[in-house]
């Protein structure tokens, strides 16, 4: 249900004392994408800095890329939160605005028991009617969402797919095992296991690194899928190039930088505590980007 590469798309905002929203930004962006061949819009992941928008920002921020996009690419939308009322309300919400499928973080700060875990999704899915992706993302959350617990919560309807965060090719491997002979794909969120997560059977990929370096991106699941595997080697370790200079700043500082620096959008600063890159930094991120001729 879910394929190929789908672009958790980092949030625009303007360099204003408020930090607000900038929807020109987000239209050129998406249309980049789009122009380039990624099959989804993803809106409000790690990348997008959902823990730090507001919820009326979420909503009319929805609202403008579902009619933007018009159907071009299916919306993805993050909906988790810690409390599942508010998840619920955001969920249903979205839903409304038109979004095709919605992205539920399990709850972090706290650790709830693997019962309180499959209650919390299973209203939220319960209480809308569009597909649901569970999101594990360990180093975050502060714990791993047990294959376990997804196995269960794959019973129910439209829960339809889980993006694994974690890197772990053993815990994607428990995923498969777990839901096997149900409607569950598997999408990976690390970027450096693209490769190796296509063959243990991942349908797709949410890759932040599709923001810059889209085509990268895009050609490496289309040699995955025609078994060219040399090609596919050699896409896989270029994605690298960007990963390591991603470790300059705070997520997504460096992201949203490269994404200015490439010419694609103005995309701004991530918002606060996060501060802006150095001209130090800028510098390396320039450097990174000839590397894809991107600069």
């Amino acid at each position: 249900m879910f394929d190929k590469i789908i672009t958790p798309i980092v949030t625009p905002f303007h360099r204003d004392a408020q930090q607000s929203v900038n929807y020109e930004a987000t239209g050129k962006l998406i249309d980049h994408l789009i122009d380039g061949g990624v099959n989804g819009i993803f809106i409000f992941g790690s990348n997008g800095e959902f823990h730090v928008i507001e919820e009326q920002e979420k909503y009319d921020l929805t609202k403008y890329v579902v009619e933007h996009i018009g159907g071009r690419v299916p919306v993805y939308v993050g909906t988790g939160a810690c409390a599942t009322r508010e998840a619920v309300r955001m969920s249903q919400k979205m839903e409304s605005l038109g979004a095709d499928a919605l992205s539920v973080i399990a709850p972090y700060y706290m650790k709830p028991s693997e019962d309180e875990l499959y209650l919390h999704f299973k209203e939220i899915a319960e209480s809308v009617k569009i597909p649901v992706i569970l999101y594990n993302i360990p180093k975050l959350m502060g714990y791993n969402l047990s294959p376990a617990v997804v196995g269960r919560l794959a019973e129910i309807d439209n829960i339809k797919g889980i993006k694994d965060s974690s890197g772990d090719v053993e815990n994607m491997q428990a995923y498969l095992d777990a839901t096997k002979g149900k409607e569950m794909d598997l999408l990976v969120g690390s970027d450096s296991k693209i490769s190796i997560a296509y063959e243990m059977g991942a349908t797709g990929a949410i890759a932040g690194t599709s923001n810059v370096i889209t085509e990268v991106l895009v050609e490496l699941d289309k040699a995955l899928r025609a078994g060219e595997k040399e090609k596919a080697a050699k896409l896989q370790a270029d994605i690298d190039v960007l990963r390591a200079a991603l470790k300059l700043g705070t997520v997504p500082s460096v992201l949203k930088r490269a994404v200015e620096l490439a010419g694609i959008a103005e995309v701004g600063p991530a918002r606060k505590p996060v501060v802006e890159c150095s001209a130090a930094t800028d510098e390396k991120i320039i450097e990174m980007l000839k590397y894809y001729h991107l600069a």
